[in-house]
C-alpha cells in the first residue's frame, strides 16, 4: 500500500496524465472515461486534452474533483474557474510605467 501512496503523491505533481494513470487513480475504466468525454461530461480542454490523434492527456485534479462532487456541479464550476485562473494565457499582462 506505501508504494501506491508513492506512486498517487508522484504523480499529483504533474497537471496531466495518460488513460492508464487516470483509471488507477479513479478506478474508472478507459472505456467509461470515453463515453464520458463523447457525452461531454468531462470537458475538451478543462478535464482533458488531445495531444495527437493517439494520446488523451487527463487532468488529475479536475478529474477529481469532478468525481467528488458529480452531485454538486456549481462546487465543480468552482475549482474550473480556479484552474483557468492559474492558466498563463488567463492573467493579465502588467505593464511598466514610463
Amino acid at each position: 500500500m506505501e508504494s501506491t501512496n508513492k506512486s498517487v503523491t508522484n504523480q499529483s505533481q504533474f497537471q496531466f496524465v495518460k488513460k492508464r494513470e487516470i483509471c488507477k487513480l479513479t478506478g474508472l475504466s478507459g472505456d467509461t472515461l470515453k463515453k464520458y468525454r463523447l457525452q461531454g461530461l468531462l470537458i475538451k480542454d478543462i478535464h482533458w486534452i488531445r495531444v495527437n490523434s493517439k494520446v488523451v492527456l487527463y487532468n488529475v485534479p479536475l478529474v477529481m474533483d469532478w468525481l467528488h462532487n458529480i452531485s454538486d456541479p456549481t462546487a465543480h464550476l468552482r475549482a474550473i474557474e480556479v484552474y483557468q485562473s492559474t492558466l498563463l494565457s488567463n492573467r493579465k499582462v502588467q505593464r511598466k510605467s514610463l
